[in-house]
């Protein structure tokens, strides 16, 4: 049985953002209203000297922003609950207000198993080769009776 995408996530790297705007925790919150819309719930702490985080619920998922001014760094986790949402928008908005100079981005179907035998784990084993096995046994053995002979 194929199942379908249940949801979508967006995780995003901006690297050397725009120093002025790190520190200022109203602004990336409005900017956040503004593009996930007036209703979503942000709950912003400041961790540490230099690093700020921002957690909200919206209609249909969520967003944790993780700001680290000392090193002009942002983490951005988006979540959305739907398999036709675009989470990509969110993420053009937001580089066009921390204005990084480099991003990395990755991007995750949700719930997307294909069929059920793609679901079982993978598991990978390592073999050596019996021969190879048998080889280094006897190279042991040889060295111990050198060694005993002494």
């Amino acid at each position: 049985m194929k199942m379908k995408i249940l949801a979508r996530q967006l995780t995003i790297d901006f690297y050397n953002c725009n120093s002025e705007k790190l520190d200022d925790i109203d602004k990336i919150k409005a900017v956040i209203e503004e593009i996930v819309g007036s209703k979503a719930d942000l709950q912003a702490t400041v961790i540490s000297n230099g690093h700020i985080s921002i957690i909200g619920a919206f209609e249909d998922g969520h967003i944790a922003i993780h700001v680290y001014s000392e090193l002009g760094y942002v983490a951005v986790d988006v979540f959305t609950c739907s398999e036709d949402s675009e989470p990509e928008l969110l993420s053009k908005e937001l580089r066009k207000f921390f204005q990084p100079d480099k991003i990395k981005s990755t991007f995750l179907k949700r719930g997307d198993f294909g069929l059920e035998r793609e679901i079982k784990p993978k598991i990978k084993t390592r073999l050596a080769p019996l021969r190879k096995i048998h080889n280094t046994g006897a190279k042991v053995i040889k060295t111990l009776a050198r060694r005993n002979s002494k």
